[in-house]
């Protein structure tokens, strides 16, 4: 009984202990506040605080604001307008003044016209694209209400050209023809060589001789007279009792050297070049006309 009032007389002493450290602990020393409240002004001292200086916003190394960086990597760069190389136009010189005519009044030079004329300088496969070359009329053309008398003069462009190439491929001239003169007055017109020396022009191409087979004989005709010498060695040798033993020698040889070329002469031949072009000045050639040409 005794143990037991022991017990909860110290179980309520424990309870009223810690029920009573609240108390003890906010009973605090606020003298030291108190001196300090009445030594020093504490307006005073806020308003002596010293002012902090103010921040700018952060720069990248190149002086712009992030703001300013971001608006300018948003800004499309500017396109400058890409204009097409200016090739120079090689074909049909055109006048001004061609197309101011009344057709219903102007005499009509139909087109398929042939003119006989005369070339006034070489034409040849060393002519550049873009060079001029003249004509002259030897023969009058008569049509209804006029006639385009001799000496009536023509020019042509040069289209197109090249030297000899590989492969026994020719030179080449193609000529435009773009303007006619008759009696003082000069049109555009449009025309084409057809003949050049009584010789047809197909597709007013003028070409020098090809001659890729030729170049394949001529490989073929090498092997044969090789394998002839060959043979005519081995026959001398036939006669001496000493070169019979090696009279056989030189036909074997001549004929692997002609087999040799005969299998390879079309491979060979392609290292071979065409004739040239070149037609003196004076030659006949043939013009004819495209389209029609309107005269007063």
């Amino acid at each position: 009984m005794k143990y037991t009032f022991l017990k909860k007389s110290i179980f309520l002493g424990i309870a009223l202990f810690i029920c009573a450290i609240p108390v003890f602990a906010l009973e605090l020393d606020t003298s030291v506040d108190d001196e300090i409240r009445r030594t020093y002004d504490p307006s005073k001292l806020e308003q002596s605080l010293p002012v902090l200086p103010k921040t700018a916003p952060a720069q990248n190394s190149a002086g712009k604001t992030p703001q300013n960086t971001h608006q300018s990597s948003q800004t499309p760069p500017k396109l400058q307008p890409v204009t097409p190389d200016a090739r120079p136009q090689i074909g049909v010189k055109k006048f001004q003044n061609d197309y101011k005519y009344d057709k219903s009044t102007a005499i009509k030079i139909k087109k398929g016209t042939k003119f006989r004329v005369k070339s006034n300088s070489v034409i040849s496969d060393y002519l550049k694209e873009g060079s001029r070359v003249s004509f002259t009329s030897v023969r009058p053309v008569t049509q209804r209400y006029i006639t385009i008398p001799s000496g009536t003069k023509f020019t042509a462009v040069v289209q197109d050209s090249h030297q000899p190439q590989m492969s026994g491929n020719g030179g080449l001239v193609v000529l435009m023809v773009d303007n006619i003169t008759v009696n003082g007055q000069t049109r555009s017109v449009h025309g084409k060589i057809t003949k050049a020396n009584t010789k047809k022009i197909f597709f007013n191409n003028m070409k020098g001789k090809r001659s890729y087979w030729k170049g394949v004989a001529k490989q073929i005709d090498k092997g044969e007279n090789f394998y002839k010498k060959t043979r005519r060695t081995s026959s001398k040798l036939a006669d001496n009792p000493v070169g019979i033993i090696i009279s056989p020698i030189p036909v074997v040889t001549g004929m692997v050297v002609y087999a040799v070329n005969l299998a390879g002469s079309p491979l060979f031949a392609v290292f071979s070049r065409g004739g040239r072009i070149s037609i003196p000045a004076g030659s006949e050639f043939e013009i004819k006309l495209l389209e029609d040409v309107y005269l007063y």
